[in-house]
C-alpha cells in the first residue's frame, strides 16, 4: 500500500498473509483447517457449515472455508454479472458466484497469499469452473480498473484490515454505478477498549462497531446501507450481514 498507509498496517497485513498461507498449505496437503458443523456454526464457529447449498464444490474448497457467513446468499447475483470477492481464500465463494453468474459472467477472487491462490485455482480446476479469475493483491489496492464489477462480496476478511476506509473506498471505486456490496464480516458489540483488545486477540481481527461501520460506508460513498447482526462470533463480537449500494449514474 502507498500513500495514506495506517501506522502498523504493513506488519498487520504481513502477519495475516503468513497465517493464511500456512492454512492454505495445510489444505493443499489434504488437512482440515476448520472443523464446524451446522450447530457449532450457529454458536459462532466459522466455516463451510454456513453453506447448506454448496453441493458440487470441491472438498478442498469446503475444508479451506474460514468465513463468518455466506455472502453469496445475500448478494443477489444475476446471470452475466461480474463479481469480485475480496480475500477469496480457497475460492469457495468465487466458485459459488461463478455458478450464479453463469458462463456469460465472471467471478474474480482477490487474495494476498500465493498459497491461497494456488489452492483456489486448483479448486476451480477440480470443479471445472472456467469463468473464475484469481488475482494476487491486497484488498486495500484492488488491481482492477474503475467501475469494472457489478457486485463486491467478502467473507470475514475486511475485519482483518487495519485500513478499512481504504478497503471500502477501493470497493466503491471498482463498482459500476448502481453496483452492490454484499459482505459478511465481524463487528464489535461496543467501544470499551479493554474488551475490544481482548476480542481482537481472540479473533485476530480489528473490529469496529455497527455505527462505525455504517459511517465508514457512508464516507466511502455507499447508500442504502443495511447491517444485520447474526450470531455471536466471540467475546464482544458478532457476525453481520452488510449490504450497500453505489449510487446509479446521474443523467443530465
Amino acid at each position: 500500500m502507498t500513500g495514506n498507509q495506517t501506522p502498523g498496517t504493513g506488519s498487520t497485513r504481513d502477519a495475516v498473509v503468513d497465517r493464511y498461507s500456512g492454512l492454505a498449505r495445510t489444505a493443499l496437503a489434504g488437512g482440515a483447517i476448520a472443523d464446524c458443523d451446522p450447530d457449532s456454526f450457529a454458536d459462532g464457529c466459522f466455516g463451510a457449515a454456513a453453506y447448506p447449498d454448496a453441493g458440487g464444490a470441491p472438498e478442498a474448497a469446503l475444508r479451506a472455508s474460514l468465513g463468518c457467513g455466506n455472502p453469496v446468499a445475500v448478494a443477489s447475483l444475476n446471470p452475466g454479472e461480474t463479481v469480485l470477492d475480496l480475500g477469496s481464500g480457497g475460492g469457495l465463494d468465487v466458485l459459488l458466484s461463478a455458478r450464479r453468474v453463469g458462463p456469460a459472467g465472471t467471478a474474480y477472487g482477490l487474495d494476498a497469499s500465493p498459497d491461497m491462490l494456488a489452492l483456489a485455482r486448483a479448486n476451480a480446476a477440480a470443479a471445472g469452473v472456467t469463468n473464475a479469475v484469481f488475482l494476487h493483491g491486497h484488498i486495500e489496492d484492488i488491481p482492477l480498473p474503475d467501475e469494472h464489477v457489478d457486485v463486491v462480496i467478502s467473507n470475514c476478511v475486511i475485519c482483518l484490515s487495519a485500513d478499512k476506509p481504504r478497503v471500502l473506498a477501493e470497493a466503491f471505486r471498482v463498482l459500476r454505478p448502481g453496483g452492490r456490496l454484499g459482505i459478511s464480516d465481524v463487528i464489535a458489540d461496543g467501544t470499551d477498549s479493554a474488551k475490544l483488545a481482548e476480542s481482537e486477540q481472540w479473533a485476530g481481527c480489528v473490529s469496529v462497531t455497527q455505527p462505525q461501520y455504517r459511517d465508514l460506508l457512508l464516507t466511502a460513498g455507499f447508500t442504502t446501507i443495511s447491517i444485520t447482526s447474526t450470531h455471536q462470533a466471540g467475546p464482544g463480537l458478532h457476525s453481520a450481514i452488510i449490504q450497500a449500494a453505489k449510487p446509479a449514474a446521474q443523467h443530465t
